[in-house]
């Protein structure tokens, strides 16, 4: 099994559109890797009996194990099951079972059982059922042609990852044919572009065991370090020297691990400090606040915000002079910590952000084009205003996107300069 290895098909009209991002595939294949399981390709097909009997048959030829997420359930375009037992010459069989078990679901939930439900019941002959703990439409592990599995899974991201640790998980650790155990770990870092971090490590990302694999968002870049070893702990032991080696070089611009995000690390080192914070904006219109809201428990530092759009508003509610906007203008330094020194003075907080901005796509000129933000950290040592320049190519979202991360980091580096 580890020679022919492991694929992925999806199934979606809605995938190859775009009004769905494929966020299955790429959890699946980090489950994958972290199984020891060879991953050789990824495919995606939309609701077509055709496509997806093409693509099954054709993954059979060359893999081991076919995962499958879409299409499952009672509606006309949910065509996995049926397809799949077509596609490989076998009858489907309905589980009475599985039946009462679907409709004692449904009843429960408070949702009608429509004829049409009876179909989820129904698997090929000799499948053994993948059960649904949080849905209704259950998948199934059937082996159609000897040396070849497939395992079906909905593309609801709850039910399928519930569904994968219940069952699916402990079964391919039987008879997946794992190479050995993988660990990755990801180091997250701002405040650097994705070229300038991989010059500086550029000797790291060479290596086979680890291995250290760049990936760039807006305002983020990311280091994915996979080791494999006979087991965690050899795995783990191989990271550990590549890790210290890209925070000695790079340290200052990596913020956080794995799932951390720049309000959760912040929230977290003003929790050890025993310090609250407050926000006040006006190009980003609360995103630095529903970002920190976003981590759960942040009420223990996180104080509120103000949202300032006008100039009327920035004077009433955060007491910014009207003769630092008429000499200034309201995006500006002076205008920036004036924001931020108010919302400190106001709210009663130890630390306050403050951000204006021209986020476009209008309301730029000679002297403030389109992409200009100011950004202020005021805190118990005074107040520091900077300003970014994002361009007018980037687009309204991206400015003020990027305008939260950077005011986030801003105080993330000012509270490690304090120690």
């Amino acid at each position: 099994m580890a020679e022919r290895g492991v694929e992925i098909l999806c199934v979606g009209t809605e995938l190859l559109l775009g009004s769905i991002l494929n966020g299955n595939a790429r959890w699946i294949a980090e489950q994958l890797a972290g199984l020891g399981l060879p991953h050789y390709r990824q495919t995606v097909v939309g609701d077509n009996v055709e496509r997806l009997t093409a693509a099954a048959r054709e993954a059979a030829e060359r893999s081991s194990v076919l995962i499958t997420t879409g299409g499952l359930g009672p509606t006309p375009d949910d065509l996995t099951t049926a397809t799949l037992a077509s596609a490989f010459g076998a009858a489907l069989e309905e589980r009475p079972e599985l039946w009462r078990e679907i409709q004692e679901k449904l009843s429960t939930g408070g949702r009608p059982v429509a004829a049409s439900n009876r179909s989820q019941a129904c698997l090929p002959r000799g499948a053994e059922v993948l059960p649904n703990p949080l849905g209704s439409a259950p998948g199934m592990i059937w082996s159609p042609r000897p040396g070849f599995t497939v395992l079906t899974f909905p593309g609801v991201p709850s039910e399928m990852r519930a569904m994968w640790s219940a069952t699916a998980e402990p079964w391919l650790r039987r008879h997946g044919g794992a190479e050995g155990v993988f660990v990755s770990r990801q180091l997250r870092f701002s405040g650097i572009g994705e070229s300038n971090l991989a010059e500086q490590v550029a000797d790291l990302l060479n290596g086979s065991n680890p291995t250290v694999a760049p990936y760039a968002s807006l305002g983020d870049v990311k280091l994915r370090l996979t080791a494999c070893g006979s087991d965690h702990a050899e795995a783990e032991a191989l990271l550990e020297p590549v890790e210290r080696e890209l925070l000695l070089r790079c340290g200052q611009h990596c913020y956080g691990r794995d799932e951390e995000s720049l309000a959760s690390v912040l929230l977290r080192q003003l929790r050890e400090r025993g310090e609250t914070l407050a926000v006040a904006e006006s190009c980003t219109g609360g995103g630095v606040g529903a970002a920190i809201t976003a981590v759960p428990g942040c009420s223990d530092v996180f104080l509120g915000g103000v949202i300032a759009y006008s100039n009327a508003m920035k004077q009433r509610l955060l007491g910014v002079s009207p003769d630092l906007i008429q000499s200034h203008g309201a995006v500006s330094d002076p205008v920036v910590t004036a924001m931020a020194e108010g919302a400190r003075d106001r709210l009663g907080s130890d630390w306050a952000l403050a951000i204006s901005g021209i986020a476009g796509p209008g309301g730029g000129g000679p002297d403030k084009p389109v992409g200009l933000v100011h950004l202020a950290v005021a805190g118990p040592d005074g107040c520091q205003a900077w300003a970014e320049r994002f361009g007018d190519r980037r687009g309204r979202l991206a400015v003020q996107q990027l305008s939260v991360i950077r005011v986030l980091d801003g105080l993330r580096r000012r509270l490690l300069s304090r120690g």
